[in-house]
C-alpha cells in the first residue's frame, strides 16, 4: 500500500515539475516572459531607469538544455510581438538573440555555466514623455515663460524678382550620422555586458 502512495506521489511530482508555466521578467518588462525552472539572479544583475528610458540586464539560471531553452524565448518573444533581428550561436559564448519591437531593443544571451545553464535577457524600453496638464486652470505659454512667440506677418506670396526660367539649385540633405536609439542601446548592452 505505501508502495502504490509513493509512487502515486512521484508521479505527481514529475507531472507538476514538467507543467510549462510562465514568469513575468521581474516586472520591469511586462511583455516578456521567463519559461519556469530559471531563478531570478538579483546580484548578477542591473537595472537602470529614468524618466525618458528604462534598460536592465536580468539574469536567471537554471537546469534546461541551452537549446531548448533559446527556442522556449524565441517562441515566447516572437508571440509577444517579439521580432528577431540575429540568432548567433557559438561553442565558446552560447546561444545570442537580439529581437526589437517598436523601437525598443532586446538581447537574450544563453550560456552554460559548470552547474546551471545561465539566460541573461538584455533589454531597454524607450518610456513615454510625462502627461502636460492642459485645462482651463493652465495660463497660456506667454504668460507662464513671460515670452511672446513670435508671429508671421502678411500672406505667403511669390518673390517678385524670381525671374521666369531660372532654376533653383538645391542641395541634398545629409542624412544625420547618429545612430537610431534602438542602435545606440544595442551597443550599450553589447559594450556593457561583454566580458
Amino acid at each position: 500500500m505505501t508502495t502504490k502512495i509513493f509512487a502515486t506521489a512521484v508521479i505527481m511530482m514529475f507531472a507538476t515539475g514538467c507543467a510549462t508555466t510562465t514568469t513575468v521578467a521581474r516586472r520591469q518588462f511586462e511583455d516578456i516572459s521567463v519559461p519556469s525552472g530559471l531563478t531570478y539572479q538579483p546580484n548578477d544583475s542591473v537595472v537602470i531607469e529614468s524618466p525618458t528610458v528604462k534598460a536592465a540586464q536580468l539574469v536567471y539560471r537554471g537546469r534546461l538544455e541551452p537549446v531548448t531553452l533559446g527556442d522556449a524565448m524565441r517562441t515566447r518573444l516572437e508571440a509577444g510581438g517579439w521580432r528577431p533581428v540575429s540568432r548567433i550561436t557559438t561553442t565558446k559564448d552560447g546561444i545570442r538573440q537580439v529581437f526589437e519591437k517598436d523601437g525598443n531593443a532586446l538581447e537574450v544571451h544563453i550560456y552554460e555555466g559548470v552547474w546551471y545553464t545561465y539566460l541573461a535577457i538584455s533589454a531597454s524600453e524607450t518610456l513615454p514623455p510625462a502627461p502636460v496638464q492642459i485645462g482651463s486652470d493652465t495660463p497660456p505659454a506667454s504668460v507662464a515663460t513671460g515670452v511672446e512667440e513670435p508671429k508671421a506677418v502678411g500672406t505667403a506670396t511669390a518673390s517678385s524678382d524670381f525671374q521666369s526660367g531660372t532654376v533653383m539649385e538645391s542641395r541634398p540633405v545629409q542624412p544625420k550620422s547618429e545612430p537610431t536609439f534602438t542602435q545606440r542601446m544595442k551597443d550599450f548592452f553589447t559594450n556593457l555586458f561583454t566580458w
